[in-house]
C-alpha cells in the first residue's frame, strides 16, 4: 500500500507506521548507506577521508553540529545534502503550521484537533525536500524572525485575547519542525539572539513575549561560520557553542586534482560552448594553480580565504574569452590559449580579500601575479627548471660549465637577444597566433623534443607556454599592452625602461 494514500489518523495507526525523531530518522538511514557501501554527501569532492567520516560520526550521534571553516568549503551544500537522509515522506496533522507529528503534536492547534476528530483526523505527507530551513545570520535578525512573536491582526481576525495562544505567529525555527534547519554565519547573530537559541538546543521550550511554551521542538541543528569572525565581526558566545556537540573543521582541496574534477563539475559552461572550445589540461591546471598561489601569496589575506568559486568563475571567463575571440574573427572552433588567460583576471580580483600591501599594490596587479607564480609553477611539471639553466650561463670557471648539460632555452632566449620580439594580440585568429610563435627560432623543435606527439594546436599551446614561462623565470621579459602580449629580450627591455646604455661595459644614466 502507497503510505501517500493513508488520509487519516486512524488509517495511519492502522498501518503499524511508527514515527522517529529527525535525529534517529536520519541515524537509521545513515546506517543502511553505510552498510551498502553507499556515499550520502555525491558530489562533496575531497572530503572523502576528513568532513564526510566526522559528519558521519556526528549524525550517528545525533549530534547538533557547527561546521566552522573559510569561505566557499562547501558548508552549507553539505547541509543541504543531509536532506537525502531523510525518509522520502513523512505524516503530519493538515492544517499544522510546524509540522505536527499526528501522534505526538506540540502546538494547541495540533492538540486540539486530534481532540476533535479522533482517528478521523485529517492528515497529509510532506516531502523530505520541503523539510529543510535555512536563514542566514544577519545583524538585524529578531527573535520574532527565529522563534516567533504575537500576531495582533490575527487576534483581531479571530477575535481572541492576546493572551491565548492562538494569536502567536510562529518563526521560522517552530516552522522547521521535524526538519534540519541552517543557520548560515552564525557569529554574525547578534548575542542576545544567540541567547535565545539556548533553550531551543537543549531544553526544549520557548518563550515568545508573556507566553512560556512547552514545545520540545524535533529539529536538527546545523549551523556554519568563518574563523575570521570570531575577530572582525563577531563571535559564537560560548554557552551555545557548547550546547553544539559536534565542531567540524573544513578545508580546501588539497591538491590539484580535487581541485579540478570540483570545477569541472561546479562550471557552467553551455553545450555551444563546449563545442567550440577546447580547452587543454594545462590550462586547467593553470587556473586551479591560480588558487593554490593566491592562499599562500603574502598579499592575500589568509584568513578570509579562498573561494572554490574563484576557479569555477575563472574557468567560465577563460571558455568565454576564448569564444568571444572565435565570434570575433568568425571561427568555427578554437582552444583556450595561455594569452586568453588575461580574461581571468575580473574572476580573481572579485574573489580574494587583499592585506593592506596588497591593497597598496592593487588587485589587478595582485591578480597578474598570482597568473605568473602559476605559470612558474606549473611550467616545471612539462619543461625543465629554467633557474638551472641560468646557472649554467653565470659566471664561473668555464670547465665546470663545459661538464654541465647544455641549456636547452639556449635557441630561443638566443633569438630574443639577438633583438628580435613577438606580439602576441589577445583577440588575433588561431592562423596568426601559430604565425607569430613559429617565428621564434628553437621554439618549435624544443617543445617537440619533449611532446614529440602532441598535435599542432597542443604544440603551438605549449610554445606559448613556453614564452610565458620563460618570462615568469626572467630569461625574457613579457609585457601586456592594450590588448597584446610583447615578448622581447630581457636586457634591452631594461635598458629601454631605465635609459641605461652599455659602454665599454660600463654603466651609464643619461637621462639622470
Amino acid at each position: 500500500m502507497d503510505i501517500k494514500n493513508i488520509k487519516t489518523l486512524g488509517e495511519l495507526k492502522k498501518s503499524g507506521y511508527k514515527s522517529l525523531s529527525i535525529k534517529e530518522e536520519i541515524r537509521k538511514n545513515l546506517i543502511e548507506k553505510i552498510r551498502s557501501k553507499e556515499n550520502p554527501f555525491t558530489g562533496i569532492l575531497g572530503y572523502e577521508d576528513t568532513v564526510i567520516p566526522d559528519t558521519e560520526r556526528a549524525l550517528l550521534s545525533r549530534h547538533n553540529i557547527l561546521f566552522l571553516g573559510l569561505r566557499g568549503q562547501a558548508k552549507t551544500r553539505m547541509a543541504r545534502q543531509m536532506t537525502e537522509l531523510l525518509d522520502e515522506y513523512i505524516p503530519v496533522l493538515a492544517g499544522s503550521e510546524i509540522n505536527d507529528d499526528p501522534f505526538n503534536p506540540l502546538s494547541k492547534y495540533g492538540k486540539e484537533l486530534v481532540a476533535e476528530h479522533a482517528d478521523e483526523t485529517p492528515i497529509v505527507w510532506l516531502h523530505r525536500s520541503e523539510r529543510y530551513g535555512e536563514k542566514l545570520a544577519t545583524p538585524d535578525v529578531s527573535v520574532a524572525d527565529l522563534i516567533g512573536d504575537i500576531d495582533p491582526i490575527k487576534a483581531a481576525n479571530m477575535k481572541l485575547s492576546f493572551a491565548d495562544e492562538r494569536v502567536i505567529h510562529y518563526g521560522i525555527i517552530p516552522r522547521s519542525n521535524r526538519s534540519i534547519f541552517v543557520i548560515n554565519e552564525l557569529p554574525d547573530l547578534q548575542a542576545r539572539i544567540q541567547v535565545a537559541l539556548f533553550n531551543i538546543l537543549q531544553e526544549g521550550d520557548i518563550q515568545i513575549r508573556g507566553f512560556k511554551l512547552r514545545m520540545p521542538l524535533d529539529i536538527l541543528f546545523v549551523f556554519t561560520a568563518n574563523p575570521e569572525d570570531y575577530t572582525n565581526r563577531g563571535s559564537i558566545v560560548t554557552p551555545l557553542k557548547d550546547r553544539i556537540e559536534s565542531q567540524i573543521l573544513t578545508h580546501y582541496p588539497k591538491d590539484i586534482e580535487t581541485s579540478l574534477a570540483i570545477t569541472e563539475q561546479e562550471a557552467n559552461i553551455l553545450h555551444e560552448q563546449k563545442e567550440k572550445v577546447a580547452v587543454s589540461d594545462l590550462i586547467k591546471r593553470l587556473i586551479e594553480q591560480v588558487a593554490f598561489e593566491a592562499r599562500s601569496n603574502e598579499y592575500v589575506d589568509k584568513k578570509s580565504g579562498v573561494s572554490a568559486r574563484l576557479t569555477i568563475a575563472a574557468f567560465e571567463n577563460a571558455v568565454s574569452s576564448a569564444e568571444r575571440r572565435s565570434i570575433i574573427n568568425n571561427e568555427v572552433q578554437t582552444q583556450v590559449w595561455v594569452s586568453d588567460l588575461v580574461g581571468i583576471i575580473p574572476a580573481i580580483t572579485g574573489k580574494i580579500e587583499l592585506v593592506y600591501e596588497g591593497e597598496q599594490e592593487g588587485p589587478y596587479q595582485v591578480a597578474i601575479n598570482l597568473l605568473d607564480r602559476a605559470i612558474r609553477t606549473q611550467f616545471l611539471t612539462y619543461f625543465p627548471n629554467p633557474e638551472t639553466s641560468k646557472k649554467r650561463t653565470g659566471t664561473g670557471k668555464r670547465s665546470q660549465a663545459e661538464k654541465e648539460p647544455e641549456n636547452p632555452y639556449k635557441s630561443i632566449t638566443k633569438w630574443f637577444d639577438q633583438g628580435n620580439h613577438i606580439d602576441v594580440f589577445v583577440d588575433a585568429t588561431d592562423a596568426d597566433k601559430i604565425a607569430a610563435l613559429y617565428k621564434v627560432d628553437g621554439l618549435y623543435g624544443f617543445v617537440k623534443k619533449y611532446f614529440p606527439h602532441a598535435n599542432e594546436k597542443e604544440n603551438a599551446l605549449l610554445m606559448e607556454f613556453v614564452l610565458h614561462g620563460l618570462a615568469a623565470y626572467s630569461l625574457i621579459s613579457k609585457k601586456v599592452i592594450e590588448g597584446r602580449i610583447e615578448f622581447k629580450d630581457l636586457i634591452g627591455s631594461m635598458m629601454n625602461l631605465g635609459k641605461i646604455s652599455f659602454d665599454d661595459d660600463e654603466l651609464t644614466e643619461d637621462d639622470i
